[in-house]
């Protein structure tokens, strides 16, 4: 199976088919990789330490290369409820796409499409306003082919450009081949475990997935197309 490295747009989000899945070690490879700047619009929890201060560690880039949440909320829960417990509603009218003088910048998503922001929206509603393409992470194992498609699913029933999949843990063939036939989409790199994680080994993943080499936008550059059936 061939894997397929698109030419990346200025902007795009980085999400996930569930919580905890890699969201946060890919947008640190993409924004190291890019040079590009981060941007956690809601941030659920800011205890050991939050996104945006992760990605900042694990890159080391200096503070030119990220921009402030929009909500910081204290606790690690879905946002409608971490924001309930602080008082606070989250308005998806606050959230507007920042002015970026890097060559990119990586959006990253909170937990899966459907995690609830409040009473009637949910983190796919935001991701329709801001009206960027997506790149979703999914898990390599077992499990993953059902929350891969059902979140492909999701994204084209509303109309959100999918960019492409990145597998995060041991390489599974089977599991490859199988969303990008029933997925109908592309594989964009198989992200294989780093230990220890800093901005060394991060360099070494870029490598694992075929964009350390100075090859970042060769490739497909219909980016936008074709991956809505």
């Amino acid at each position: 199976m061939q894997t397929s490295a698109p030419l990346w747009p200025p902007a795009f989000i980085v999400t996930g088919t569930d919580t905890d899945v890699g969201k946060t070690i890919v947008s640190s490879l993409l924004t190291l990789g890019l040079g590009g700047a981060y941007w956690k619009p809601i941030q659920s929890g800011l205890e050991p330490m939050t996104d945006t201060e992760r990605v900042q560690s694990l890159t080391g880039l200096d503070s030119s290369h990220f921009y402030p949440e929009v909500y910081r909320l204290t606790q690690p829960l879905s946002p409608h409820a971490a924001a309930a417990i602080d008082g606070v509603e989250i308005n998806l009218d606050q959230i507007q796409l920042p002015a970026f003088s890097k060559p990119h910048l990586i959006v990253e998503g909170a937990g899966g499409l459907l995690v609830p922001l409040n009473d009637r929206y949910f983190m796919l509603d935001l991701f329709y306003k801001l009206k960027l393409p997506v790149c979703l992470v999914a898990r390599s194992t077992l499990g993953t082919l059902n929350h891969t498609l059902l979140s492909l699913r999701q994204l084209r029933a509303a109309n959100i450009p999918v960019l492409g999949v990145i597998l995060n843990g041991e390489k599974n063939p089977s599991n490859a081949e199988a969303i990008v036939y029933y997925g109908k989409v592309k594989i964009l790199g198989e992200l294989e475990p780093i230990n220890p994680l800093n901005a060394d080994t991060l360099k070494q993943g870029l490598r694992a997935l075929g964009i350390g080499n100075g090859e970042w936008g060769m490739g497909n550059r219909e980016w936008g197309m074709g991956n809505r059936e």
